[in-house]
């Protein structure tokens, strides 16, 4: 069996007028959403990147570039599936995916399994392939005053 460990990382900062998404919940009571092309789900991009990582693939943007007018606002649920999709292609099967959410605010802890069954569903995965926490940077650096939003995520596979 050929198991294979990938790490993603990525971090949005925080701009009014533009909706929260994070793990593919839309939270409708924050008044700022992420900065980017698409929605901006730094949650769903860090475990792209792990997934694609694993598999000695290129980073999410060499798949979904933010050049390209087809990604803007797209849902990263589905930059998700397709990189799921392309991974199971390649002969992989997800082993299992785990991800930390750093952020100020909104407040995840009430959200969080919904963010989970979201994310392990657009992944194809069981609920307990998921492991999914959320922290605070405690006041510190752009995290902590809220003006940032990061996560990481690590991604086992092997081939199917």
């Amino acid at each position: 069996m050929s198991l294979r460990i990938g790490h993603g990382y990525d971090i949005h900062r925080t701009i009014a007028g533009r909706p929260m998404v994070l793990g593919g919940v839309h939270f409708a009571e924050c008044p700022v959403g992420l900065d980017g092309h698409s929605d901006a789900d730094a949650l769903t991009h860090a475990i792209c990147d792990a997934l694609l990582g694993a598999a000695a693939l290129p980073d999410i943007g060499h798949f979904f570039p933010n050049t390209d007018p087809a990604y803007k606002n797209i849902d990263s649920q589905v930059l998700l599936q397709r990189t799921c999709a392309a991974l199971r292609g390649r002969g992989y099967e997800i082993v299992n995916i785990d991800a930390s959410l750093i952020a100020e605010r909104p407040k995840i802890a009430p959200r969080l399994q919904e963010m989970r069954a979201r994310l392990a569903a657009s992944a194809g995965l069981a609920l307990d392939q998921l492991g999914l926490k959320a922290t605070t940077n405690e006041g510190s650096d752009d995290i902590g005053r809220g003006l940032a939003i990061a996560a990481h995520a690590v991604a086992l596979i092997r081939r199917a």
